[in-house]
């Protein structure tokens, strides 16, 4: 278990297969880790090393995970974006394609934010985002599945610093994919495959509006977790999105 040491933060990840580097950014919320995608609808360490050097990593302060580091109550978002970027550097990795599930939808927003110059092309699994009948869903699940563990492994942090850490990450940006706007949104230029879902954490309208607005984005057949099959044409349209735009060089 290959673990990378970037400062105070100490980055768990694995690596399957060989070819152009897709990193690969696991769902979960908080507690999103490699060792979950196997609970996933699949796992693209298994799905896609055929064919590409399949890169994922635990986020930082999942409680089961092994990726550890300050909680940046300041720099939410910015803190896994910099643990990513931080990971492609360390291997080696310059320009990629990006998987993420879940809370990784704003994750890869924001990497497309930062370092888009690096994303050749993004796939959203059931990404989460703001839906104005559950706003405060991603808190209470995270202050009540995430916060108390974390607070009992790490002395350092107390309950009103993972209070304010949520609050920051998700109270104060309640709105749309919480890391970027609907300007940012209709100007990016990278190639989007968009996998909605349909409930409360991955809110359907949200993950539609992104692929609306978003000038080269493309979305799956829904619902596509009904049944393998579904599943099947789910991944053959991933495949050929991936392929689409893999840099031959």
């Amino acid at each position: 278990m290959p673990i990378y040491e970037n400062g105070p933060v100490k980055i768990h990840y694995e690596e399957a297969g060989s070819g152009f580097p897709l990193l690969v950014i696991p769902g979960g919320g908080l507690n999103a880790t490699i060792a979950g995608l196997d609970n996933h609808a699949f796992n693209p360490l298994e799905e896609f090393s055929d064919t590409y050097r399949v890169i994922a990593l635990d986020s930082r302060n999942a409680n089961t995970g092994q990726t550890e580091g300050p909680l940046e109550i300041e720099r939410t978002w910015d803190g896994f974006t910099d643990d990513q970027l931080s990971l492609m550097d360390h291997l080696g990795v310059d320009r990629f394609l990006v998987m993420g599930f879940c809370i990784a939808g704003p994750m890869i927003w924001n990497l497309l934010k930062r370092a888009g110059d690096r994303v050749v092309a993004a796939t959203l699994v059931h990404p989460s985002g703001y839906t104005s009948s559950h706003p405060d869903i991603y808190y209470n699940n995270n202050i009540n599945g995430w916060a108390p563990e974390l607070i009992k492994q790490r002395p350092d942090i107390t309950l009103d610093m993972a209070s304010d850490f949520l609050n920051n990450m998700y109270t104060k940006k309640a709105d749309f994919v919480f890391t970027v706007d609907r300007d940012f949104v209709r100007s990016c230029q990278t190639p989007i495959l968009v996998l909605p879902d349909d409930i409360p954490a991955h809110p359907y309208a949200t993950a539609m509006e992104t692929a609306l607005l978003a000038p080269n984005a493309q979305v799956s057949l829904y619902p596509w977790k009904e049944n393998d099959r579904k599943i099947a044409l789910a991944l053959n349209h991933i495949r050929g999105f991936l392929a689409t735009n893999t840099p031959t060089v």
